[in-house]
């Protein structure tokens, strides 16, 4: 059976893990295979269509295929490949894990492990390499800065995980929401974040909005253990009119404009709310601009901050 024939019935499922090495797509992987994924790593794209095929012959309808820079000279042909695999009707999502850059040095230093595009040897592409810890640093920056500027393409086209501040754990709560909502075509999931500004903006946001200025239930003693999600803190933030004022402002924009981002065949839009520690305005808000937009159909909420306790 040809996969790209439009009459034929395709059924697989497929899940692209891309991104920035470091950025946990081992992680991701676990999390898809005791999801019931059949995971393949580092294929290298000119085998993709006849490996789709094998496993379409064996009845897989679940497959995860793992890809970065490690073959680099193939990634230019991934994202044509996906454009004939959705319009054969394949059920296929790319996501795209990545992380801020420090963190990345530092999980590099940690692990101890070389950078797939750093070349161990006297002289790299990058400069020379003498053992110098600060040649070595600047080596690993290059490294990750032409990574980035590889894999520009497919971030632009998938769902984005900013891994940066998340544990193991997290992520694979994460990737087990997005497997969630995959099957048949794709279709825009609205994504709900909150976050504290003092941990950093997640850089998988589409759209940012500040809560800082709303009353903070911080400061009231009883309410200071809690979390947006218990009832004392939200009749709190409920009996405050700007807190309804900025509510409506964000949802009426959000259903303004989602119709355009649905038209323009987005799989993924994703709104973080932010207030200083991440633990009671911005959950509040997020956890009722998800119950709002739940008729949506694909809805996910996340509290960074909280999951991460």
């Amino acid at each position: 059976m040809n996969l790209l024939d439009p009459d034929s019935d395709v059924g697989n499922d497929v899940i692209l893990v891309t991104g920035m090495a470091g950025g946990g797509k081992s992680v991701a992987m676990h999390a898809l295979e005791d999801a019931g994924y059949f995971c393949v790593d580092n294929l290298p794209a000119e085998l993709l269509l006849d490996f789709l095929q094998v496993e379409q012959a064996r009845g897989e309808r679940r497959v995860a295929i793992a890809v970065d820079v490690r073959s680099a000279g193939s990634l230019p042909l991934v994202l044509p490949i996906f454009k004939q695999l959705r319009a054969a009707g394949v059920s296929i999502r790319s996501i795209f894990l990545d992380a801020d850059t420090e963190t990345l040095l530092r999980r590099f230093s940690e692990t101890r492990r070389p950078h797939p595009l750093r070349e161990d040897r006297e002289t790299t592409a990058f400069g020379p390499l003498d053992g110098e810890a600060e040649d070595r640093h600047r080596i690993l920056l290059d490294a990750i800065k032409l990574e980035r500027e590889m894999l520009a393409a497919l971030r632009v086209e998938s769902t984005v995980i900013d891994t940066s501040q998340l544990r193991p754990a997290q992520l694979r709560a994460w990737v087990a929401d997005i497997v969630s909502q995959a099957g048949g075509r794709p279709k825009l999931t609205l994504v709900f974040e909150s976050f504290a500004f003092k941990h950093g903006v997640p850089s998988d946001a589409d759209f940012v909005f500040d809560v800082r200025i709303l009353p903070n239930p911080y400061y009231d003693r009883d309410l200071r253990p809690l979390t947006g999600r218990d009832a004392p803190v939200a009749q709190f933030l409920a009996n405050q009119p700007e807190v309804g004022v900025m509510l409506g402002q964000i949802a009426g924009f959000l259903a303004r404009w989602l119709p355009n981002f649905q038209a323009d065949q987005r799989s993924y839009l994703t709104v973080a709310i932010g207030c200083t520690g991440g633990q009671h305005r911005s959950v509040y808000m997020v956890e009722m601009l998800s119950r709002q937009f739940h008729q949506h159909g694909h809805v996910l909420k996340r509290h960074r901050e909280l999951d991460a306790r």
